[in-house]
C-alpha cells in the first residue's frame, strides 16, 4: 500500500487515520505494520464501502479538503473498482533505526558474518555482501543506478540485496542512495575489510536533514546543506524557491526544526524584533 510523504506525516502526527483505495481485493491485512520512512503505520481495519455512504467525517480522517474532494480523488483512476476503507494508526519508529545504531560485540558480529557468507553462498552471481556494503560506504548518498553499474548488476537485484541488509541494520536508506550504518561499519572493520575513509567526505557535524523526499534532498544537497543547522542559516523563501522543494519540503523542514531547537533564518526570534 503506496501513501505520500504528506500523508505519512499526517498520520504520525495524529491527523489522518484512515485512507480510501479502490482495490479488486484487499491488499492489506487488519494488524500487519507496515514499515515507512515516518516508522511503522499499523493496519487497524480494511472494509468496503460505497461510495454513497462517504461522509465528511471521513474525507476530515483521510486528510482530504472535502467530501468532493475525496470523491473526486477516488474516481480519477479505476472507478470501476470497489472503494475500502483502511484504518490507520502510527505504531512507532522502525525498529531497524534502533538495530543501525547498536553496535554488536564480538560474537553477534561472527553470527551476522556467518550469515552474510550464507547469503554469498546462496547467490546465484557469486559473492556480494562485503562488496556491496564497501561500495555503500565508499559512496553514500549515491544513485541505486549508478551503485548497480559499479558492480555489474541490474538495479531491481541490487536494490533487493541492499533490502536484505537493510533488515540486518547493515545500511540505512536515504532519500537518495544508501549509507553505511554504524553497525555495518563495525561488521566491517572487525572482519579487516579496507575501508577508504580517506577518500571520503568527512559527515558535516550536527543534525541530519529528515526525509524529505529526492527532489527536495537533491535541490538542498547541490546547495550543500546538508544538516538541519545548516537550514537555519537560509529564510523559508530561499529555500522554497529551491528547485524540487514544494510545500511537503518546507513543511517537514519547519517540523524538524523546531524538534531540533532551531528555525528559518527569518523566522528567528532576533530577527523578527527588528
Amino acid at each position: 500500500m503506496q501513501m505520500r510523504p504528506a500523508e505519512l506525516a499526517a498520520i504520525r502526527a495524529g491527523e489522518v487515520d484512515v485512507a480510501f483505495r479502490r482495490w479488486e481485493q484487499p491488499r492489506v491485512k487488519v494488524g500487519t505494520r507496515m514499515r515507512t520512512s515516518v516508522g511503522l503505520v499499523e493496519i487497524t481495519s480494511v472494509e468496503r464501502v460505497p461510495v454513497s455512504r462517504l461522509t465528511a467525517a471521513d474525507a476530515r480522517r483521510a486528510g482530504a479538503a472535502s467530501l468532493a474532494a475525496l470523491r473526486q480523488g477516488l474516481d480519477k483512476v479505476h472507478a470501476e473498482r470497489p472503494v475500502y476503507r483502511i484504518g490507520l494508526r502510527y505504531a512507532g519508529a522502525d525498529p531497524r533505526q534502533a538495530l543501525r545504531e547498536t553496535v554488536p560485540d564480538t560474537a553477534e558480529i561472527e553470527a551476522i558474518g556467518a550469515w552474510l557468507d550464507r547469503l554469498d553462498r546462496a547467490s546465484p552471481t557469486g559473492a556480494w555482501t562485503r562488496a556491496t556494503l564497501m561500495l555503500i560506504d565508499e559512496l553514500p548518498a549515491v544513485r541505486a543506478p549508478e551503485l548497480a553499474g559499479r558492480v555489474g548488476r541490474d538495479t531491481a537485484s541490487f536494490k533487493l540485496n541492499v533490502r536484505k541488509l537493510k533488515e540486518r541494520g547493515l545500511t540505512e536508506s536515504l532519500d537518495i542512495g544508501y549509507r553505511l550504518s554504524a553497525r555495518g561499519a563495525a561488521v566491517l572493520d572487525h572482519e579487516g575489510h579496507p575501508r577508504s575513509a580517506g577518500s571520503r567526505v568527512a559527515p558535516e557535524p550536527g543534525t541530519p536533514l529528515p526525509h524529505l523526499g529526492a527532489p527536495a534532498t537533491r535541490a538542498l544537497t547541490a546547495r550543500g546543506v546538508v544538516r538541519l543547522e545548516q537550514v537555519a542559516d537560509l529564510s523559508a523563501a530561499e529555500v522554497q524557491a529551491l528547485h524540487g522543494v514544494g510545500p511537503y519540503a518546507l513543511s517537514h523542514l519547519r517540523s524538524a526544526l523546531d524538534a531540533a531547537g532551531l528555525s528559518f533564518r527569518d523566522e528567528q526570534p532576533d530577527q523578527q524584533q527588528r
